[in-house]
């Protein structure tokens, strides 16, 4: 029987829909252990959950039997309706339509995760806007400044 061998490194970025709340300093813990926790679920393996209250960063090696639509798509979904039941604060909670994803080299898997893990220090300088277009720039991503923050 034929084997499917591959190892791809993702990195994955959504934002809180404008409307909605914040994540609160008080339960990003909680939403990224979560949101890790729905990645493993869809047989994708969760590396580095990170970000700030506007926004998340996932690292993660995507499953063979998956794609990257439909892995956003439940993490999103079910983390929505999850953070929803935190705190009364978050009754109209909601990320963004969109996302960004991007490989991820293995040669830079190790910078890619320090950097999601020191998102709290890195947006002391930056802004969450500046990053995300840094980052389209980067990988050659054709967009529409008009609809990137739409939601």
């Amino acid at each position: 029987m034929p084997q499917s061998l591959c190892k791809i490194y993702l990195h994955i970025i959504f934002h809180v829909k404008a409307t909605g709340p914040q994540i609160a300093s008080e339960h990003i813990d909680r939403v990224h252990s979560y949101v890790g926790q729905l990645v493993n679920s869809t047989g994708c393996q969760v590396i580095r959950v990170g970000g700030v209250g506007d926004h998340i960063h996932i690292v993660c090696l995507l499953s063979k039997n998956e794609n990257v639509a439909h892995l956003i798509e439940e993490v999103k979904r079910n983390s929505s309706r999850w953070i929803k039941t935190v705190d009364d604060g978050y009754s109209r909670f909601a990320w963004q339509g969109g996302y960004a994803a991007f490989s991820v080299s293995q040669s830079v898997v190790d910078k890619t995760v320090a950097y999601v893990s020191n998102q709290v220090e890195h947006h002391k300088k930056v802004t969450f806007h500046d990053e995300y277009i840094q980052f389209l720039k980067l990988y050659n991503v054709e967009y529409d400044e008009r609809y990137i923050f739409a939601d």
